[in-house]
């Protein structure tokens, strides 16, 4: 190194004394100054070694006073802002101390508490016709699942390691499944119930406590067999991402994309099935009819994901996480909102509502006895 600026020097000072002639004046041994720091020199054709030009490094590069040549830095270092040393990278997650992670946890915890207050209100007052209607059990049962659902949202929070990487779209889909699960054994539960006060309706055999149990059961072993088949073939593991941001290294959890799609598609099919049963029953018969209310929440749970599916795509790093977050949160808040405020309101606000003819409504006996009527007719 110093064996070459020597002979620049020596090769640029007889340049410029030819260049200076006659004139009786200090020569200068350079014709270009030094380069700033990301920058290297490269030489100018046609002219002396001591005159270059300044060519900026590549992305990721530095240059020190011991080179004149770019460096690159290693995969998990970056530049400093003078350029002239490799610095590590920033670590980035979806962390409970930032404002986005705070803020996502503090809206998980009141929403669970949301629903373990309503959860208390049923169980004070499990005796009322509004809260017997329509299996207690099974809303009991989904209050449950909906306090899950909102406080699996601090899985997603926090540094990813192998057990909350494996845990995150595990816990979420087979929560998830049940709850809809759930909503679809209280849909065709309605329908039944309103089938089995027809005269001689084979509905009746199918009313019971077996029939929501085996709804529920069938349809979450599903997608508990999906998640057990992934953890065991291809497992969501930590991985940092080193090419997205250049200067940080994202922490994320690699899960793959064929389970992980599948367990949404078959999350996706329950809740379509419980939509288009929830629709095509929301004329029931009733002055308080649940399926209209399901119809509602089932409609808001389909919006959100299907919305959730391009924003997913087009993040990445801790936004993406929070962008899955917000979709539970969203989502399992539609359910609790569409399902169970209306009754609150009533239980709270207007217990005179409160009696079985109101929950019942005139419309169930007029249509009973316009069916009794028919058969008459008929025989």
């Amino acid at each position: 190194m110093e064996n070459r600026l020597r002979v620049r020097r020596v090769q640029c000072s007889r340049s410029t004394k030819l260049n200076q002639g006659h004139k009786s004046s200090i020569p200068r041994s350079v014709c270009s100054e030094e380069c700033p720091p990301a920058y290297r020199e490269a030489v100018i054709r046609g002219k002396p070694v001591c005159c270059f030009e300044c060519i900026p490094c590549p992305q990721g590069e530095i240059t020190n006073q011991e080179t004149d040549e770019c460096m690159k830095c290693p995969d998990d270092h970056w530049p400093n802002d003078n350029h002239d040393q490799c610095i590590p990278k920033l670590i980035e997650f979806l962390s409970f101390d930032e404002p986005l992670g705070l803020t996502l946890s503090f809206t998980a915890a009141f929403l669970a508490f949301i629903a373990a207050c309503i959860l208390g209100i049923f169980l004070k007052y499990g005796t009322t016709p509004i809260v017997k209607a329509n299996n207690l059990r099974l809303s009991y049962l989904l209050l449950f699942f909906l306090i899950l659902c909102f406080l699996c949202s601090f899985i997603f929070i926090g540094h990813p390691s192998n057990l909350s990487c494996m845990l995150r779209q595990t816990v979420f889909g087979i929560v998830f499944s049940i709850s809809i699960a759930i909503v679809l054994a209280k849909t065709i539960l309605a329908v039944l119930a309103f089938k089995a006060k027809l005269p001689n309706s084979p509905a009746r055999k199918w009313l019971g406590g077996k029939t929501p149990s085996f709804i529920v059961s069938l349809c979450s072993l599903i997608q508990v067999l999906i998640c057990a088949l992934w953890l065991v073939n291809a497992p969501p593991f930590p991985e940092p991402d080193l090419i997205s941001d250049n200067g940080k290294i994202i922490l994320e959890c690699n899960e793959g994309t064929h389970f992980f799609y599948s367990m949404l598609g078959y999350m996706g099919l329950l809740a379509t099935v419980s939509f288009i049963v929830a629709f095509l029953s929301r004329n029931l018969p009733g002055t308080f009819n649940e399926a209209k209310l399901i119809t509602f929440s089932m409609l808001v749970f389909v919006s959100v994901w299907i919305s959730f599916i391009p924003a997913y795509l087009s993040t990445q790093g801790k936004f993406m996480v929070a962008v899955e977050v917000f979709a539970i949160q969203c989502s399992s808040a539609g359910l609790l909102g569409c399902i169970f405020f209306p009754k609150c309101y009533i239980i709270l606000f207007t217990p005179e509502m409160n009696n079985r003819h109101n929950i019942i409504g005139r419309t169930h006996f007029g249509t009973i006895r316009k069916h009794e009527d028919h058969k008459i007719r008929r025989s």
